[in-house]
């Protein structure tokens, strides 16, 4: 705290444009042993995803529409962990705060478009198992290379329309007050705060583009698992229920990792003001690292053909 109060008492005379990022407000004693598992979880994010990216790659049997929703997965991931983590590390270990204005709308930027993106891209795999559920003889031809390469530039270009407005109405605001943002990285509301006039514009379109990504996406979802349900329980027996339904479990797990804590760090941000800020901190941390590190894991466990894949691919190292 007392780094921190340095901080604040030097803001008047550092130039308008630097902020300084705190780390985790409170615990501040504690960032070096609060590292490790964030060091360890984004060391295995990477490694996963791009274990998961390069199996895919190099076995042609893993060409498929549902391998390449995987790859797009993966790519996110991979992208979500570089834009945070490597700065938040540095926070903890070498106390490097600072943060230019232009940098911290970057990040920002990254962060918010991927994360948007992850959510379509998990919306993309519902529709995946749909069709390969309820409309197993049309797979092939409804999911075509061609549709998928479109739906990834689709995706992209979701991600950067909804963001690319908040970098330029935070440029523009005023920033008169203290340039402390309480966070370990740069996202829209914690600049928001800063801001010394009125922002109700910003607080209006960030609720407008959550509640139309989440609230759309899981809606989608939603009604795809619906009608996938209503197939599987269509079948003759019992295992070819469980079968159907067993090749969704690693995907319901995805949307299970990406969305819980997104959707309690949303709760918590939007009405627990009685809620210790770290709480809050942290939460935002798992949302962001959680996923990237299990996404492989959960697809690496359940999913035989990549199993199989990287199996033999440690065995073949290993002679």
């Amino acid at each position: 705290m007392e780094a921190l109060r340095g901080y604040n008492a030097s803001a008047s005379n550092v130039d308008s444009t630097v902020f300084f990022l705190s780390g985790v407000p409170g615990l501040e004693i504690f960032h070096v042993w609060i590292s490790i598992p964030f060091c360890s979880m984004f060391t295995i994010a990477i490694l996963g995803n791009t274990l998961l990216l390069y199996v895919i790659k190099t076995d042609a049997t893993l060409h498929k529409p549902m391998f390449s929703f995987l790859s797009m997965l993966a790519s996110i991931d991979l992208v979500l962990s570089l834009t945070t983590m490597p700065k938040t590390l540095c926070i903890f270990w070498f106390r490097a705060r600072e943060i230019s204005l232009d940098a911290c709308l970057v990040q920002m930027f990254f962060l918010h478009t991927f994360v948007i993106m992850e959510s379509t891209v998990l919306l993309a795999m519902a529709f995946d198992r749909y069709v390969a559920i309820c409309q197993p003889l049309r797979y092939n031809t409804i999911l075509t290379r061609s549709l998928i390469v479109k739906f990834g530039l689709m995706t992209l270009a979701r991600g950067v329309l909804l963001v690319s407005p908040l970098p330029f109405l935070l440029r523009w605001l005023p920033y008169c007050g203290s340039h402390i943002i309480s966070h370990c990285f740069c996202e829209h509301m914690a600049l928001v705060r800063l801001a010394c006039c009125s922002t109700r514009f910003n607080n209006i379109y960030g609720i407008i583009v959550a509640l139309l990504v989440v609230f759309l996406d899981l809606t989608f979802i939603g009604l795809s698992y619906a009608k996938i349900l209503r197939t599987v329980f269509s079948l003759a027996s019992k295992e070819e229920q469980l079968k159907a339904f067993g090749t969704c479990i690693s995907h319901l797990c995805a949307i299970l990792v990406f969305y819980t804590p997104a959707i309690l760090s949303s709760i918590i941000h939007r009405f627990g003001h009685h809620i210790a800020p770290h709480i809050h901190i942290l939460l935002t941390n798992s949302y962001l690292l959680f996923p990237p590190m299990m996404n492989p894991i959960i697809y690496g466990v359940k999913t035989k053909q990549i199993r199989d894949r990287v199996l033999h691919l440690f065995h073949r190292k290993s002679f």
